[in-house]
């Protein structure tokens, strides 16, 4: 087993789709899901976030014919990269706080059947 997998002890679901993160302090999308797991997300966005800054952040989670998933979640920025496409920042955040019904949200979208894993 690899270092980064004995790290990565949860299950990653990549976004099929754009899923917008607002930053619930500014009420703005700082970007948008690259994949998600019930301990951290990778954030794509347009700019760097403050580097080792807890977050709020907010989104929902699209089920297949039903309502989104709503989710919640105080972050905390472990590091971030510059990516292949000019002007995006790739950005790792581990979750810190996380209400027990947006782990719950969480978990089900990445049980989803057909779901794609990192």
């Amino acid at each position: 087993m690899s270092p980064a997998s004995e790290y990565r002890r949860a299950k990653r679901r990549r976004a099929p789709m754009d899923i917008s993160v607002i930053d619930s302090m500014t009420e703005q999308v700082i970007g948008k899901i690259g994949n998600l797991s019930e301990s951290g997300v990778l954030l794509i966005l347009g700019t760097a976030p403050c580097a080792d800054a807890l977050f709020q952040l907010r989104f929902d989670l699209p089920l297949g014919g039903g309502r989104p998933l709503e989710v919640e979640v105080g972050a905390h920025e472990l590091w971030q990269d510059d990516a292949a496409a000019p002007g995006q920042v790739w950005a790792g955040f581990r979750f810190i706080d996380v209400a027990a019904n947006s782990l719950q949200n969480i978990r089900q979208w990445v049980e989803q059947p057909g779901s794609d894993y990192v």
